[in-house]
């Protein structure tokens, strides 16, 4: 495939250069209008290719972020690296008490072959900086969204999951997670083997002032 990152429409600034204060873009409002995660379960081959990969950690990185800090990296998962990482899950998993159940035990190795990328985006908060610890954090959560976004205009499904192993320690060590890290969200990304069936909507609780 073409290297998204070289078309004009998707070319990405450089240092220093002016860009549009606003720019009316139908095409996103209706995208978003319609984002619906796809299950992770129901993806299927092709993923992205490099330049797409590529392409999406670029525009996942383009958040809010106070201070400049990039409170954030990635771990990809692709390949045989998915195996090796459920691999990891399971033994784990099959150490914990109750965790005998070779059914089970087969399902938490499959945990990262559900989707052909998954994407680790971790927070990786700098303590005791000026710049609050929960803005660092809501700006990993942007990131999770970005790539959400940018794999639907891809034209691939994704799915933002944490689920138990995102928060054991063991795993994380065994991810090469440093002290204080955590993930933000495994972001499943394929092509969607069945299309998403929209859900209820909460109203938006909105509060006016000055009106």
């Amino acid at each position: 495939m073409s290297d998204e990152t070289n078309t004009a429409a998707n070319r990405f600034p450089e240092p220093g250069e002016r860009l549009e204060g606003a720019r009316p873009s139908p095409e996103t409002l209706a995208l978003m209008a319609r984002r619906r995660s796809t299950a992770a379960r129901a993806m299927t081959e092709p993923g992205p290719d490099d330049s797409q990969l590529k392409t999406l950690l670029k525009i996942a990185q383009r958040v809010p972020d106070h201070g400049k800090l990039a409170p954030w990296r990635f771990i990809v998962f692709r390949g045989e690296g998915r195996e090796r990482a459920g691999a990891i899950v399971s033994k784990i998993f099959a150490g914990k008490e109750g965790g005998t159940d070779d059914a089970k035990i087969a399902e938490e190795a499959g945990r990262f072959t559900r989707a052909p990328l998954v994407i680790a985006v971790v927070s990786t908060v700098l303590e005791n900086h000026k710049i609050p610890e929960w803005e660092q954090i809501l700006s990993a959560g942007a990131v999770c969204q970005n790539l959400l976004l940018a794999a639907n205009a891809m034209g691939f499904a994704g799915q933002w999951l944490t689920e138990w192993y995102a928060y054991d320690p063991h795993v994380k060590d065994a991810l090469g997670l440093r002290s204080g890290e955590r993930i933000a969200g495994f972001i499943h990304i394929g092509s969607p083997g069945e299309d998403p069936v929209e859900r209820i909507r909460p109203d938006a609780m909105v509060g006016f002032w000055g009106e």
